[in-house]
């Protein structure tokens, strides 16, 4: 059971001083999502990117970049701008501005922000700097696209996170093998394929594949929160929410606005479990990551990893549940043909949201899948000026 941060109320003003080992702020957010105001100036911080298939890294990213001040600006690029500088997204701008919304260290999104980050743009919006992973972006032409702010002395560095990348994500789905978050399957001759494509044959250190290792540590830093207090609603959703995304966020979006003083808990099933009823090669992130996707949405309060997948009486009292929620998609028997939602139904405290977005994992897999060879050249491509970069460096150094 992990507690999430965004239901009370807490002082962030110094979030730079917190002790969640690589400046994490502890309790983060409010009810309100929102909280430091852009009138209190306090310390204002940039990030931008194209965040494309969100996960739990850019999250991190963005929770070690708000941990640095006090109001968290993220600019997003538009579809064209990364086209012409990586080549395809996988998401649409909306999907992408509407993901970054969601992660609850965020204040502010910025749409539309360029590509290049000037000091033009960091005066624009009265931010004191920037903040980008330990990692490198390059333009179309190889070019760093800090390099202004950083001659400026306007940069910070926040560290990677190890072992996910969208690069990793999107082999994954190309892969399409049951067992592909164990690490056994690092040696398999497909994986070893996947990894020539997708980042190791040029041995670039930020477009490489490497495996996530949980840690208590990340999931205090992702989760630090309070106890349901006198007059919260408390919600139950459960399923696998693999590869979070923004149908995800529209569901719990539309979950959240049910109740004033919404208490949502998320129930998350594990690998075995979610492998069961939907098969091929799900879950595509394994039971860790999907933990820290979770955690990081600004309308969770709390996640149950390992939820039991029929909702009983003993889970409902436990955590004195009122109402329990499924969306408008596939609602999957439990192993002995029992509808695992029985128990919530008996009691008249069942609710089928309509969040009015369809997308699911499948979906998402069928993009990559139609888009294979362009996301292979995407990456080769990314890597190459990546590999120049480190190179050029050896020799100035």
């Amino acid at each position: 059971m992990i507690k999430n941060g965004n239901h009370v109320q807490v002082n962030t003003a110094a979030a730079g001083k917190g002790a969640g080992g690589d400046g994490s702020a502890g309790p983060a957010g409010t009810r309100s999502s929102a909280p430091c105001s852009p009138e209190r100036r306090g310390v204002r911080v940039w990030c931008d990117g194209c965040y494309d298939m969100v996960h739990y890294g850019h999250s991190n990213q963005l929770r070690q970049a708000k941990a640095m001040g006090d109001y968290l600006i993220v600019g997003v690029h538009t579809d064209g701008e990364i086209a012409e500088h990586k080549g395809p997204p996988v998401f649409t701008q909306a999907e992408r501005y509407k993901m970054v919304r969601a992660i609850k260290w965020v204040d502010e999104v910025v749409e539309g922000a360029p590509y290049v980050t000037t000091l033009e743009t960091l005066d624009q919006y009265n931010c004191d700097f920037c903040v980008h992973g330990d990692d490198i972006t390059l333009t179309v032409d190889g070019k760093d696209t800090y390099e202004e702010v950083k001659m400026a002395g306007r940069y910070r560095e926040c560290k990677r996170t190890q072992g996910v990348s969208t690069t990793d994500l999107v082999g994954r789905m190309l892969l399409m093998t049951k067992a592909h978050h164990s690490t056994r399957n690092i040696d398999s001759a497909d994986y070893q394929q996947h990894t020539d494509n997708f980042g190791k044959k040029g041995h670039s250190p930020w477009t490489g594949v490497s495996q996530f290792l949980q840690t208590s540590q990340k999931i205090i830093q992702f989760a630090s929160g309070q106890e349901p207090q006198p007059g919260d609603t408390i919600i139950y959703v459960a399923g696998a929410f693999d590869l979070f995304h923004v149908g995800h966020v529209d569901f719990l979006d539309a979950v959240h606005k049910m109740a004033e003083r919404p208490y949502i808990i998320v129930g998350l099933h594990f690998d075995q479990e979610v492998n069961r009823y939907k098969g091929k090669n799900y879950p595509i992130m394994n039971i860790h990551e999907r933990t820290l996707s979770v955690l990081a949405c600004r309308y969770v309060s709390e996640v149950v990893i390992g939820a039991p997948f029929a909702v009983t009486r003993d889970l409902l009292d436990h955590f004195k549940v009122d109402v329990v929620c499924h969306g408008k998609t596939n609602l999957y028997p439990c192993s002995d043909g029992q509808d695992p939602y029985d128990e919530p139904r008996r009691r008249g405290i069942w609710r089928t949201v309509d969040s009015g977005n369809s997308l699911t994992a499948d979906a998402i897999v069928q993009r990559i899948i139609q888009n294979r060879l362009l996301f292979e050249a995407r990456n080769q491509k990314k890597e190459a000026k990546e590999i120049a970069v480190i190179q050029a460096l050896k020799i100035h150094n």
